[in-house]
């Protein structure tokens, strides 16, 4: 339940950050750039527009725009208007006509336009953010007021209709919308390409449909053409007549700077190194219109609720999974979210694309990170425990092949079991000082453990001056009979190396028995969560210490099954069942170890 309880804990904490890492925009940068390059391209359209150009050719010919004055726009709608059979169906001229200049030029550029009837003139705004008092007294704070308003001037506005110019950077400087209209008292001004959008579907029977707007009055743009796929030729070449009347007939022709020295240019979605003239980006938007290709922009809460529910399962699931499995998931998640998103998009809706495939690979890194952890400090554990009664072998092994079965609980193995006990050790310590006592035990001790280590046994457990060690398990051993009576063979004659020592230094001698028995015993942790113990248990390990209790000093006893094992690799002496086992029936074979090779 803890183990659960943790793992909830964590999931819960990853979703949240990451949930709060999207609502904030952190990924609002990398985000909008993956959208701008998954969602917009180049795209067939049906060249209902032309756009002539302010161009640097036409400044070369007809002079610097700032000497210009409007007899040119007006000759150039005089041309547009030469043969009545070839009129445009809309002319849209995408610069600013305010105010009153020369008499005579303001009137030649009103009898024009009226004269092609199908004009329309530019208006824009200047916006501002900031507190401002309201007509009533109120202070209210706008992002967005309209500070200045410049409109064509009266004459020309009353031959032409009016859309406004205005464009609007998102953030990171980048055009993905535009501003369908701009209210000032209360009245609407619609842009310039809805505008013409508008008058050219109507001259074809048709209804221009309003896009869905944000609470600024913007809508979402779907480029149709990269910075200069629009452009057609200069206004100077339709000034000197070198463009034939029918290359324009009923089409919407767009009229606007389109020279770096006028700054009109923005960096759009569809290419984001490349600046786009302001008379492109208004086809682009007419286009849209035309096309009806609006999008809707999800709103962040539902996204943000998926987004959480998905990274929760995710690092819930991840916290136990391995890397392979995992990492499927991951990459599964990400792709269907990648391709589903492109899949909404085609149908009107533009969500956020790299929301949850970010947050689902950052969690399974993280996971990654966490298990890689875990799983060391699991080995850190493993290896303090049992290299205090395994061999490192062992324990290397141990680590190499899982530790799955370490847990609380046990299985059935095949073992070798070894005890060992002094002879005589209750009435040693009785007559000595507990100094001597200890003395000799921990001399002993450290050679039969020495002995097991070195034959690569698990040293089970130390009960007073016996000693108990088992072969084959944790892991499957290879030979572990050969090494258990091996081991027993060394106990013995360490003993009695150490037995002369001890003779020497204390006058006390050492003598111990060793018992030693193969076959079928339960081996794993026993015991409690907190308060656990590695160890064999069953007849395997009961039969082995009644061997032991029942060999002399100097003697390692044996079962048939040890025998049976080893074959020729040993020799031993059959006492039949002259040697009584507790526990066991009549019939019950105990053999002397004589020799080993």
């Amino acid at each position: 339940m803890s183990k659960m309880k943790n793992q909830f804990l964590y999931a819960l904490l990853l979703s949240i950050i990451f949930t709060a890492i999207a609502a904030f925009g952190i990924l609002s940068s990398f985000d909008k750039w993956a959208q701008d390059s998954l969602f917009q391209g180049t795209k067939y359209t049906d060249n209902d527009i032309v756009v002539f150009g302010i161009d640097e050719k036409a400044l070369k010919e007809i002079g610097a725009y700032n000497t210009w004055d409007r007899n040119v726009m007006a000759s150039i709608l005089t041309t547009l208007n030469s043969d009545p059979d070839n009129k445009p169906a809309v002319v849209a001229v995408d610069t600013l006509y305010s105010g009153k200049t020369d008499d005579a030029a303001d009137l030649n550029l009103v009898e024009a336009a009226k004269n092609l009837d199908n004009v329309i003139s530019a208006a824009s705004a200047t916006f501002s953010s900031g507190w401002y008092e309201t007509s009533n007294g109120d202070m209210k704070w706008s992002n967005y007021r309209i500070i200045n308003y410049e409109e064509p001037f009266k004459e020309l506005m009353e031959v032409t209709d009016t859309g406004h110019i205005n464009a609007m950077y998102d953030t990171d400087g980048i055009m993905r919308h535009a501003l369908l209209y701009i209210e000032k008292d209360g009245e609407k001004t619609y842009s310039m390409p809805f505008e013409a959008a508008k008058k050219y579907l109507e001259k074809k029977g048709k209804k221009a449909k309003l896009p869905k707007t944000n609470s600024k009055g913007q809508f979402y743009v779907t480029y149709s053409s990269e910075p200069g796929n629009y452009y057609d030729m200069s206004v100077a070449d339709l000034i000197n007549d070198k463009v034939p009347a029918d290359y324009y007939k009923d089409k919407i022709v767009l009229i606007g700077p389109y020279a770096a020295g006028l700054q009109d240019a923005y960096y759009t979605s569809i290419e984001r190194s490349k600046a786009m003239y302001g008379v492109e980006f208004q086809a682009n938007v007419i286009q849209q219109i035309l096309d009806e290709n609006y999008k809707d922009e999800v709103r962040d809460l539902p996204q943000l609720i998926a987004l959480f529910i998905i990274c929760f399962i995710c690092a819930f699931v991840f916290f136990n999974w391995k890397v392979t499995r995992s990492l499927i998931m991951a990459v599964g998640i990400s792709v269907i979210c990648f391709f589903g998103t492109y899949l909404l998009y085609n149908k009107g809706f533009v969500l956020h694309l790299v929301w949850i495939p970010v947050s689902v690979m950052i969690i399974y890194m993280i996971s990654i990170a966490i298990n890689y952890i875990r799983e060391s400090v699991a080995k850190q554990q493993i290896t303090r425990t049992f290299e205090r009664y395994v061999a490192p072998e062992i324990v290397k092994d141990i680590l190499e092949k899982g530790t799955e079965n370490l847990s609380l609980g046990g299985k059935t193995c095949e073992i070798a079991v070894l005890f060992v006990d002094v002879r005589g050790f209750t009435t040693m310590s009785e007559r000595l000082d507990p100094e001597k006592v200890v003395f000799i035990l921990n001399k002993y001790l450290t050679m039969a453990s020495g002995c097991v280590e070195e034959n690569k046994g698990t040293l089970d457990k130390f009960v007073g001056d016996a000693m108990m060690a088992f072969w084959g398990a944790p892991i499957e051993q290879e030979d572990a009979v050969y090494l258990a009576v091996k081991t027993a063979k060394g106990i013995v004659d360490g003993a009695a190396r150490v037995s002369e020592e001890l003779k020497e230094e204390i006058g006390e001698e050492l003598r111990v028995g060793v018992g030693v028995h193969y076959g079928k015993a339960v081996v794993g942790n026993m015991g409690a969560e907190r308060h656990m113990d590695y160890t064999a248990i069953g007849d395997t390990v009961n039969t082995a210490a009644r061997l032991e209790a029942n060999a002399p000093g100097g003697t390692v006893y044996i079962s048939r099954a040890v025998v049976d094992a080893l074959g020729d690799r040993i020799t031993a002496t059959s006492l039949g069942d002259s040697v009584k086992l507790k526990g066991k029936a009549d019939g019950f074979e105990v053999l002397k170890l004589e020799t080993i090779e």
